[in-house]
């Protein structure tokens, strides 16, 4: 069974809100990139799916925009070419190497999960809190930001239930920005 892994910025005081943390460096592109090229799929919401198009879809002209550093191509490359799936009940339709996920989510995530591979991703803030209620995330990372947001969506807020974590790795960038990857305690579902 391919384990889904839950991965996103937090700022100390909870913010997952993109633009809350610190902003993207080289060492934390290297580590997302890394994180991304070894799922064999990416699980997003609506939302976060259009943000993510917006900023990494490679261009119809097949470059990159000028605004995008060198260390940033790599990303860009490997989030346009993975699998990714869009869970939304008001989209019509998806590209960008995308199928649309409709109906009973949990079902759907549990088809996935069966299916051959290492593992699948997801990111955003609505669709994993769904997904952590259904007993569907195996880990959790969580990029730690040394800021303090003060406001904003705050991580898996309205939660059902508390989930017990173990800590399984830890690893801290020069910026101060600590990972923390945890493996959820209860059966998987």
């Amino acid at each position: 069974m391919r384990p889904l892994r839950y991965s996103i910025n937090v700022t100390l005081d909870g913010c997952c809100h993109h633009e809350a943390g610190l902003p993207p460096d080289e060492e934390s592109m290297r580590h997302w990139t890394a994180e991304m090229a070894r799922a064999d799929a990416l699980l997003f919401g609506r939302v976060t799916y259009e943000m993510m198009e917006s900023a990494w879809r490679r261009p119809d002209t097949g470059t990159w925009p000028d605004w995008m550093d060198a260390w940033e191509v790599p990303f860009a490359e490997t989030i346009d070419r993975a699998k990714k799936y869009v869970v939304s009940s008001t989209l019509s339709g998806v590209d960008w190497n995308a199928e649309l996920v409709r109906g009973d989510v949990g079902a759907a995530i549990r088809r996935l999960k069966q299916e051959p591979g290492e593992s699948l991703w997801v990111g955003g803030v609505t669709l994993p809190l769904a997904l952590a209620d259904l007993g569907l995330i195996d880990e959790y990372e969580f990029l730690v930001q040394p800021v303090l947001a003060g406001h904003g969506p705050t991580l898996l807020a309205g939660l059902r239930e508390r989930i017990q974590l173990e800590l399984v790795d830890r690893h801290e960038f020069r910026s101060g920005a600590v990972v923390l990857r945890y493996r959820s305690t209860r059966a998987p579902a």
